[in-house]
């Protein structure tokens, strides 16, 4: 795959012009209405964030507010690298019509994610809670812990440790809208929807 750049690239080479498939015996857009799968998006955090830890991008920490840098962009899909202080927080949120995943790079993130229960229950892992139904499960995401975003995938994540964590996000097709959620007696309910501009951080 070709290695990502601290600069937006453009390039008609990107790895993801052309529909493709680690399983090509499926058949595509089955995880969303782009090219890539969420497979693809898991395998190119685990690969940015590798090139991060080897020092290859730089990170910055902003104490007020989550740092990030957008390290790749082409009309397929987005790469930010962002860096989370303590108690940094994102907002409970979807994807609006993007799949995505993320890779921790160092630190820890906590991530709570909507499930309406039934199916979902059995397959929680043991670290979430024991809740059945609907609701809010949690997730620790360690160092090395690679999570993917299917369409309709609604989470908060945040940083509740004392060491600032540092993540790798990967979004296709790039972000461009984003609902906001609250929950009021064990229901999910969107208070908000904003357009997220071209270019602009993932908030």
């Amino acid at each position: 795959m070709t290695a990502l750049v601290d600069q937006p690239v453009h390039a008609p080479a990107s790895p993801f012009t052309r529909p493709r498939s680690r399983r090509p015996d499926l058949r595509r857009w089955q995880d969303g209405p782009t090219p890539a799968s969420l497979a693809d998006l898991l395998a190119l955090t685990r690969e940015v964030a590798a090139e991060v830890d080897a020092g290859r991008h730089a990170v910055e920490v902003d104490p007020v507010q989550r740092w990030s840098r957008r390290l790749h962009a082409d009309p397929h899909l987005d790469v930010w690298l962002i860096s989370w202080a303590t108690d940094q927080a994102a907002e409970l949120h979807d994807h609006g019509g993007s799949i995505g995943a993320l890779t921790v790079v160092r630190g820890a993130l906590t991530e709570w994610r909507w499930t309406a229960g039934s199916d979902d229950d059995g397959t929680c892992p043991a670290e979430e809670l024991p809740a059945r139904g609907p609701g809010l499960r949690r997730r620790a995401l360690a160092p090395g812990r690679s999570v993917a975003f299917g369409l309709g995938h609604v989470h908060d994540v945040s940083n509740r440790a004392a060491e600032t964590a540092v993540s790798v996000h990967a979004y296709s097709p790039p972000l461009s809208a984003m609902s906001y959620y609250g929950v009021r007696a064990g229901v999910l309910h969107r208070t908000r929807s904003e357009l997220v501009a071209p270019g602009a951080s993932p908030e």
